[in-house]
């Protein structure tokens, strides 16, 4: 039999069914985790410099919300690690349903937070301090999430799977934006100002109940169980994580950046740029995420399947080397000022975040061994966000300010992804890996992290 064969298996309706189950379970979860990251980004981008910084001028408040906003990137390292030890030590399910709901709590409160004119100085710090529990909360929902499908689906399926986790993030922001634009469009500039903002936030609570409802009835992971019933577990996970995987680690997580940097770009420093900068509207900006989170809803799962027949690395290649063909097409067709262009520019460049996207959860997942899989998922992962989308928006905004050239910042997203070529290199592919090696990991030699295949 060829390594691109797999036998049929009797149970295979059965099987379907509950990875079904498994992956919707993960995929609500998940949007629902991006849609209150992403509000967040959202309103950073439209109203929170007028709301909690008006005593400063239009770019500075910009500014320092996008650093508010990128404040979780800090904390979700600390979740992933947080809850990659409690994951690891007692199971993927628990984390989840605990992450998800610290998330919805944070998000409704941030809807509720009064303003600067309010509370003065108070205001802003309150909004810093629910953002950091929103990552704190994300740093542990999303690892939990992929291995829920990745560790239970079939072989040669695991990166389809993979990717339907993947597939939150455009609808959590489609979602995010789609709450702003009722609001923006149906309400004055002083009525958004004002309360209109609270609603897409308070509205959340209503998508965490759903989220919980449907993660209670999903199994734990095989992978784990049998972890557990070998009596295999890690001690202390990270420390294990960094001393058998810490190449694969700090690897993993400069491939991943430019993941981070293109989508951040185009839901938070694009807009801004659109509105602030170019006088589009803001309903036209939020329209050009939203049509693009349509094309990345349906190209997601796409390459994710193709990954599992072609493998994830040469997936994953091609999607970050668009990524840095467009950059500077990006802004030349956003500087056009035409609005069909715009829409041109955001669904291709979120086609090539999709094909880099799709297939990296599964990918970062084979990297470790199941003792440690949830922490090195997680840490990976949250690395990524924090070289990439956490410092995207205040450093594209202080780019612009600098230089009053949008070319900038298209060299940023070039460098961004030269970076995570440069390391995804290095690392080796795992398509055909065994992700199922209980108690092998202390008697096999680490896996080479040099581009060869695993």
């Amino acid at each position: 039999m060829t390594a691109h064969a797999f036998p049929p298996t009797p149970d295979s309706r059965l099987d379907a069914t509950k990875m079904r189950r498994i992956s919707l379970a993960s995929m609500v979860g998940t949007t629902v985790e991006w849609y209150d990251l992403f509000l967040f980004g959202t309103a950073s981008a439209l109203v929170f410099g007028e709301v909690f910084f008006p005593e400063f001028d239009g770019a500075v408040g910009t500014i320092l919300s996008f650093l508010t906003f990128a404040s979780a990137y800090l904390a979700r390292m600390v979740g992933a690690v947080f809850f990659g030890h409690f994951g690891d030590r007692l199971g993927r399910k628990s984390m989840l349903l605990i992450s998800l709901t610290a998330m919805g709590v944070a998000t409704f409160c941030i809807g509720l937070v009064p303003g600067y004119d309010t509370l003065g100085v108070a205001a802003p710090l309150l909004l810093l301090g629910l953002r950091v529990v929103q990552g704190l909360a994300l740093g542990g929902e999303w690892g939990g999430a992929v291995l829920m499908t990745v560790e239970h689906a079939p072989d040669h399926r695991r990166g389809f799977f993979g990717s339907m986790v993947q597939i939150g993030v455009p609808i959590g922001t489609l979602l995010a934006n789609g709450a702003f634009l009722l609001v923006a469009s149906t309400t004055s500039t002083d009525a958004l100002y004002s309360w209109g903002w609270r609603i897409p936030f308070l509205a959340s609570a209503l998508l965490v109940g759903i989220g919980v409802y449907i993660r209670l009835h999903i199994e734990e992971t095989p992978s784990f169980q049998a972890v557990r019933d070998e009596g295999a577990k890690a001690k202390i996970p990270f420390v294990a994580l960094m001393r058998r995987y810490w190449r694969q680690v700090l690897l993993g997580g400069v491939a991943t950046l430019s993941t981070g940097s293109t989508f951040t770009l185009m839901v938070a420093s694009g807009v801004s740029y659109g509105t602030n900068d170019l006088g589009h509207s803001k309903n036209l900006m939020l329209w050009a995420v939203m049509v693009s989170c349509g094309v990345a809803f349906l190209a997601i799962p796409y390459f994710g399947r193709l990954s599992d027949r072609v493998g994830r690395k040469p997936v994953i290649y091609a999607g970050i080397a668009a990524e840095a063909v467009l950059a500077f097409p990006f802004f030349w067709l956003l500087d056009t000022g035409s609005a069909p262009l715009v829409f041109v520019a955001y669904a291709l460049m979120m086609l090539a975040f999709s094909a880099n996207y799709g297939p990296i959860a599964t990918f970062l997942a084979e990297l470790f061994g199941t003792r440690v899989r949830y922490s090195g998922l997680s840490v990976a992962y949250m690395l990524s966000g924090l070289l990439g989308s956490a410092a995207t928006p205040a450093i594209t905004a202080w780019l612009l300010t600098a230089t009053g050239n949008s070319s900038s910042i298209a060299w940023y997203v070039l460098g961004a992804a030269t970076l995570s070529l440069l390391a995804l290199f290095l690392l080796a592919e795992t398509r055909f890996g065994d992700i199922d090696e209980v108690g092998a990991e202390s008697s096999r030699p680490a896996a080479s992290p040099i581009g060869a295949v695993a």
